[in-house]
């Protein structure tokens, strides 16, 4: 009896594509997509004033204290939750720090003003203020089962008018010129240091890369071919200096150089030239993205919160204790918003009690952009990040042509629409839920 040739046939796997063979996100690669065609879209419609290393420079800087919250909306948005109260909270915490750095510490402890503590002690200040208001929602939400969409509505209102009455509604400051340099305007690293800092994410996040790929061969998982490994490793150490290369080119003008050229490593302001770099601010945001994709998946903090999202009641009868997490996930996000109100207070220069308003709708709105399923159970904090940048591109592409701000909102709801469209139609064709 002979065997058929079917059966005879050796296992071969089948033949891959590009894409397949490199296991990108199609999401991911999606949002990269949507990112860079509003890049060269606006460039074009600016006459090549979007793509500039100014106006990249200023837009992440602009983009971090909405990218900070929006990783914790996305905790947040997995477990089913939403939380409307966040701009609000950064209000109310930027409102704190201020009267700190500005009263209560120089009247209450005796520090004068520009005293070195007085903006570590502002910061951690507001840090315990946002988790507080934070964990106290939380409880309202996971041990008396108010829906989070009346306690942080009702969150909005109050803590928006809680900052407003702290400070009698005049705007505080100037600010600890410490504190203001994680603003990201004048807070930055210089050329060097930047490719210092640039060369050593690059080395960790290939050694990173090349770790998994052994830990992976070690358990016996299937791994991707060598050379699309290699293709993977060299488009993060481009991406990662690329993107210092192109602050390192946004130099300081001269007219600022000329006011203290010590300060830019020159004798005389006359032929000085000095770079911007990494600032401080998109530094914070970087840790908090580390910190945070940590937390979601190498923890597990993290796998509860993908648990109870993918299904809440299954978590509970595993012994997940589900109200007690609501509180840290919200009391995670307090501590978020406050510090998002440390970058946007510091960029400013002043507290101001308009500060945040409309930020709930530009962080829910990120996270949502950035792939997390309004379903609960699915989102990435890259995706967030990538989300808020789209966000935040979208605005000053549109600032820049000349479009009026009512016309910018439209068009940033209609976006949003469209995302959460697409998501709904790439869960239909893949199958995911």
């Amino acid at each position: 009896m002979t065997a058929s040739p079917t059966a005879a046939a050796p296992n071969v796997a089948p033949k891959k594509s590009f894409l397949q063979s490199l296991e990108v996100d199609l999401r991911l690669l999606g949002m990269i997509g949507a990112f860079l065609a509003v890049c060269l879209v606006f460039n074009m419609l600016t006459e090549g004033r979007f793509l500039t290393p100014r106006n990249i420079f200023n837009l992440t800087i602009q983009t971090v204290s909405v990218a900070i919250m929006a990783t914790g909306m996305v905790f947040v948005i997995v477990t089913r939750h939403i939380d409307l109260s966040v701009g609000a909270l950064l209000a109310t915490c930027t409102a704190v720090m201020a009267m700190a750095q500005t009263q209560w510490l120089p009247n209450m402890l005796g520090l004068e003003l520009g005293h070195p503590m007085i903006p570590w002690v502002t910061i951690v200040i507001g840090l315990i203020t946002g988790a507080v208001i934070g964990g106290a929602q939380g409880w309202l939400i996971g041990y008396q089962a108010i829906p989070a969409f009346i306690v942080t509505l009702g969150g909005l209102l109050i803590w928006r008018n809680v900052g407003w009455w702290m400070t009698d509604g005049a705007t505080i400051g100037p600010l600890d010129q410490t504190f203001i340099l994680f603003g990201g305007i004048t807070g930055t690293l210089g050329a060097v240091w930047s490719w210092v800092v640039g060369i050593v994410a690059t080395v960790l996040s290939l050694a990173a890369m090349w770790s998994a790929r052994r830990t992976k061969i070690g358990h016996e998982f299937p791994v991707k071919p060598l050379w699309a490994e290699g293709v993977m490793m060299g488009f993060v150490a481009v991406a990662i200096l690329g993107f210092v290369a192109i602050l390192n080119a946004y130099t300081v003008p001269q007219r600022v150089i000329a006011r203290d050229p010590s300060l830019f490593g020159c004798e005389v302001a006359e032929g000085c030239v000095a770079a911007y770099g990494l600032p401080y601010s998109v530094l914070v945001l970087i840790v908090v993205a580390i910190v945070m994709t940590v937390i979601a998946l190498r923890t597990r903090l993290g796998r509860y919160i993908f648990a109870t999202g993918g299904n809440p009641d299954a978590a509970e009868l595993s012994g997940i204790n589900t109200r007690l997490l609501t509180v840290k996930i919200f009391a995670m996000v307090g501590v978020l918003s406050a510090l998002a109100g440390v970058v946007a207070s510091a960029r400013l220069g002043y507290h101001t009690n308009d500060i945040g308003t409309l930020d709930e709708l530009r962080v829910i709105a990120a996270a949502v952009i950035g792939g997390t399923a309004l379903s609960g159970g699915i989102g990435t904090i890259y995706g967030a990040i990538i989300g808020a940048l789209i966000m935040q591109s979208l605005q000053s592409g549109m600032a820049m042509v000349g479009v009026d701000a009512p016309y910018q909102n439209i068009v940033v709801g209609a976006v949003l629409v469209l995302a959460v469209w697409i998501d709904i139609q790439y869960r239909k064709r893949t199958g995911v839920k």
